[in-house]
């Protein structure tokens, strides 16, 4: 029985696009033992994985996971994350691996030159050229999240308002150039039709009270509901699940969107969906502003805008969205 360690620390979009490389292994590797390597904070979103056979964490030291890790003796490691750490566990660990193309040269042109020789492929058909050895071939089955049957949101718990149907847009996301400033997501909010379900975490919700405040002061006719810090991933995921369509910026929740295979509306800041993170098998239309000399300015995010001026969200075209396509 072969026994196959995947690697990836962080964070929760990424763990969640790792999961066809998860499910392929599985099913088609006879036989196949299929351990994950992350950090505790991400445990939850890999354990209801009935693909994943065991769950190893990174704590405080590095070595202690090393000798964990040892003592499976696995047959092969795939490194998934493909950072100073990883390639550490697989120095020590002495077994067969491989690990896949972060495209770090690709990005650096691109951030710092805007010279754009980014292939045309997916950040997921990337994981999955990593496991090719194996003899893994992508299932075209796009991605996977599972939720714990406590951690699901019966939608008559909601609002009354929502019990109807709903969009669920995630406002949140890890960098503040990933995020529209609020009044931006307060206009957004203006054009969508139907009752909106605020999503995020607890550092969220400030904003999210802002926002929904804003249409009770002014009168505004609109149903929205502040979900910020109410949910955990898991419900808030529940939630994503029910709605029937989905805004979202660069982050988690957007891919755990494209796993359930939403309409997906994905707004982009300082990022661009050319560097192989856009929404993965599913319907999904861009929220962008072309043609920034400074954009992208970062293959990740900053806390600020470095220009000081913002334009990457400032500007974009909210209009586009009924103008624009889906992709898919």
């Amino acid at each position: 029985m072969p026994k196959i360690l995947i690697l990836r620390f962080s964070s929760i979009g990424d763990i969640v696009l790792t999961t066809p490389v998860v499910r392929c292994i599985k099913q088609q590797v006879p036989g196949a033992e299929v351990h994950y390597c992350t950090k505790q904070g991400f445990r939850g979103i890999l354990e209801p994985n009935p693909y994943i056979d065991k769950v190893h964490t990174l704590g405080d030291s590095l070595g202690e996971l090393v000798q964990q890790l040892k003592a499976e003796n696995f047959d092969f490691v795939v490194d998934l994350h493909n950072n100073l750490r990883t390639r550490i566990i697989k120095t020590r660990l002495g077994k067969p691996s491989k690990s896949f193309d972060k495209l770090n040269y690709e990005k650096w042109l691109m951030v710092n030159l805007k010279v754009n020789r980014l292939p045309d492929v997916h950040i997921v058909e990337r994981y999955l050229a990593a496991v090719a050895p194996l003899g893994i071939q992508d299932d075209g089955k796009g991605l996977d999240y599972f939720i714990p049957a406590d951690a699901e949101v019966d939608i008559h718990s909601l609002p009354a308002g929502f019990q109807n149907g709903y969009v669920a847009f995630a406002i949140g996301a890890q960098h503040y150039t990933k995020r529209l400033p609020v009044k931006r997501i307060i206009e957004l909010c203006q054009i969508i039709e139907q009752p909106i379900i605020l999503l995020g975490g607890k550092e969220d919700s400030p904003d999210g009270e802002v926002i929904e405040a804003y249409f009770k002061i002014h009168s505004i006719p609109k149903t929205i509901f502040n979900a910020c810090g109410r949910y955990s991933l898991a419900g808030s995921a529940s939630l994503v699940r029910q709605a029937k369509q989905v805004v979202s910026h660069d982050t988690g929740l957007m891919h755990i969107a494209a796993a359930f295979q939403k309409d997906i509306i994905s707004v982009w800041g300082n990022t661009i969906p050319e560097f192989g993170m856009y929404p993965f098998r599913t319907r999904y239309k861009v929220l962008e502003v072309n043609g920034l000399p400074c954009r992208p300015c970062s293959k990740i995010g900053y806390s600020k805008c470095p220009k000081g001026h913002f334009k990457c969200m400032r500007d974009i075209d909210f209009s586009a969205i009924e103008r624009q396509p889906y992709k898919l």
